[in-house]
């Protein structure tokens, strides 16, 4: 049962959605989504510039503090325009001009989307790690005239208050819009954000607690969100794990940027976007986690370009499709001990055709896929593309006892709960049983195959297979609706209905024959 508190922050974030929503009219999703975003970041470094402002007055006026000027406010106020209080504790700069209540007070003016773009720029002069990272189109906007300061003050309500750092409230806002508007997307959604619960299950089999972990195609950062959570839910600290990323499009690489500085995660998102194939941001650098959700079956890769590439060690990938592109680019970033999670299309389980095949096998025979999981439907905001989540692994000797030459199956289709009428999602419970069955089988601790759910196999029964990794094709699965028993019930039924029927029309035949009788 929901806390009384946990239902008004939903209830607190939908209705905010909702009064955001009906000022967008006709507006499309994709360019509205960076205004919002845009606006409740710039709301977000006010905030904790603020905080750390009234922090500094405290220490500044306070007679026991080490920082004691005076009790008089007009000679300790210059104090609280010193910008090293608030860098040394990674507080942004927020110069006058760009502060949300100076923003606010001209919310009204008809040149606001101009005054915005040119808070954004006053922002980046003054803190290089947002330099080129921030949104400046409010200016051309389409908004009609009037809804950009409406708003402002609809985003005016976020903040901090007693309960909630500005930090955690925010953030929770921001991710809460961004799940919004990739649903509001639709398929092109998918591309910037992947959805909570396939993120929380990544991590929690891979378990980051500490080290480099890397995105190569990063979206708006959701996965090193869930990286850094997941770390400090265990006691971990923050700056236990390094976050490297990268990302093609510039704009998803600017809303990762502001998601994750809105936390206050250091993070090396490369000095541009850009292909992860032609453009590698992190070139010299090898990681001991990678987390991707790579776009399924991209055609437009540019492939012929790489043909002779030296990340292709187990086969040159098709022009046609990059799937075994990304996995070996992901392979060949990993270090000795390294792991992955990678989220899938189910062609690259099955498909033999362009050498896929052949490369797929041979990653087998080298030992570097450890799990796969097959997911239910509906587990996506835009796609519904069926998927697989692949894990890789260069050393199945580590994190367990040594399993070489075998490999686990788990088919989680049943698993899940619809989160709205189209959508499904994974449930504490059901992630926890994914967990809980990886670690039994790494570990060989009660670990034992269950009909329908999971399976153990070896290299050999993977041979026999052809090679093929959908997990089908080793679950034996019982459709509960199909036992023998209702099988029999329904043949039985059938029968029964046949001599119903057989009934009814000699009666019917009876009928119409007395009729035509008495017309004669």
């Amino acid at each position: 049962m929901p806390k009384k508190s946990d239902t008004k922050k939903v209830d607190f974030k939908e209705t905010l959605w909702k009064s955001a929503e009906k000022l967008r009219n006709q507006m499309d999703a994709a360019e509205y989504k960076h205004i919002v975003l845009g606006l409740i970041f710039l709301k977000y470094i006010s905030d904790t510039f603020d905080i750390q402002k009234n922090n500094i007055k405290k220490m500044v006026s306070d007679s026991k503090s080490d920082l004691f000027i005076s009790e008089d406010p007009k000679v300790f106020e210059k104090e609280l325009e010193d910008r090293d209080y608030y860098t040394q504790d990674n507080v942004f700069w927020v110069p006058q001009k760009a502060r949300w209540e100076k923003i606010r007070a001209q919310a009204k003016q008809p040149d606001i989307g101009s005054i915005i773009d040119d808070a954004m720029i006053k922002i980046e002069n003054e803190n290089n790690s947002l330099k080129g990272k921030l949104d400046k189109r409010f200016g051309r906007s389409q908004l009609e005239e009037g809804k950009l300061g409406q708003l402002i003050d609809l985003i005016s309500e976020i903040g901090f208050n007693e309960k909630h750092q500005s930090t955690d409230m925010l953030g929770e806002v921001y991710e809460y819009f961004l799940g919004k508007f990739a649903s509001a997307e639709g398929k092109r959604g998918g591309q910037f954000y992947t959805t909570k619960s396939i993120v929380k299950t990544l991590i929690r089999v891979l378990s980051p607690y500490k080290g480099r972990v890397y995105d190569p195609c990063c979206g708006s950062g959701g996965m090193f969100v869930q990286s850094e959570e997941f770390v400090q839910s265990h006691g971990g600290k923050i700056d236990d794990i390094s976050i490297y990323g990268q990302e093609s499009n510039p704009t998803t690489w600017r809303l990762a940027a502001m998601n994750l500085a809105l936390r206050g995660y250091a993070v090396d998102l490369g000095k541009e976007h850009g292909s992860t194939f032609s453009k590698d941001q992190h070139p010299d650098k090898k990681f001991d986690f990678i987390i991707a959700n790579p776009p399924f079956n991209d055609s437009d890769w540019d492939g012929e370009k790489f043909r002779e590439d030296p990340r292709w060690i187990y086969g040159t990938p098709p022009v046609s499709n990059a799937n075994f592109a990304w996995f070996q680019h992901i392979l060949w970033k990993l270090n000795s001990n390294g792991q992955a999670g990678v989220v899938m299309s189910n062609g690259a389980s099955t498909a033999n055709d362009s050498g896929e095949g052949e490369i797929r096998k041979a990653m087998i025979l080298d030992d570097v896929i450890e799990i796969m999981i097959s997911l239910p439907p509906q587990l996506f905001l835009n796609a519904q593309n069926p998927a697989t989540l692949w894990f890789l692994t260069k050393d199945k000797t580590k994190n367990g006892r040594n399993r070489k030459s075998e490999m686990l199956f788990i088919n989680s289709k049943r698993l899940g709960e619809m989160s709205d009428k189209t959508h499904k999602v994974f449930t504490d419970e059901n992630i926890d049983l994914i967990s809980k069955t990886i670690s039994s089988w790494r570990s060989g601790n009660n670990y034992q195959d269950i009909k329908g759910f999971c399976k153990s196999a070896s290299l050999k029964d993977i041979e026999n297979k052809n090679f093929n990794l959908a997990p089908a094709k080793y679950i034996e699965i019982e459709d509960e609706n199909l036992s023998f028993k209702n099988i029999n019930n329904l043949q039985d039924d059938l029968q029964k209905l046949d001599k119903q029927n057989k009934k009814f029309s000699q009666e019917i035949f009876q009928m119409l024959k007395k009729i035509q009788f008495k017309k004669n």
